[in-house]
């Protein structure tokens, strides 16, 4: 492989890892918010948000260099780089037939729900 295209991979690469890192970042924003409440009446947000954002960057860090993960989520990416997409026109038809079935099954469902009614009604009373 080239280094152009080693750097073109790259990007969704690092996308990834970013993602996952202020995912992770929320994630244990909120966790960690969760358990000082716990114990503690006013959490400091500041010591939270600091702590989280340092902990996620070394974990960051960890992984982006494992080899084993790098390789793994380089895999992925060459792999989706491969997938032929629908063009637009394709994607209207797609969407339009979606949305025919969805209505059509939404009247199915109605139709059921009143005649059900119905018998419930005249059974019951």
């Amino acid at each position: 492989m080239t280094q152009q295209q080693d750097r073109t991979l790259n990007k969704p690469v690092h996308l990834v890892y970013f993602t996952a890192g202020l995912l992770f970042f929320y994630i244990m924003t909120w966790t960690m918010d969760w358990i000082w409440g716990y114990f503690v009446r006013t959490p400091s947000q500041l010591f939270i948000t600091i702590s989280s954002a340092v902990f996620v960057l070394i974990l960051g860090i960890v992984l982006y260099r494992n080899k084993r993960v790098y390789t793994s989520i380089n895999e992925i990416a060459t792999e989706v780089s491969k997938v032929t997409w629908p063009g637009r026109k394709e994607v209207k038809a797609a969407t339009l037939v979606v949305i025919v079935i969805t209505i059509i099954s939404a009247a199915i469902l109605g139709l059921f729900d009143a005649v059900w009614s119905q018998l419930t009604t005249t059974i019951y009373g």
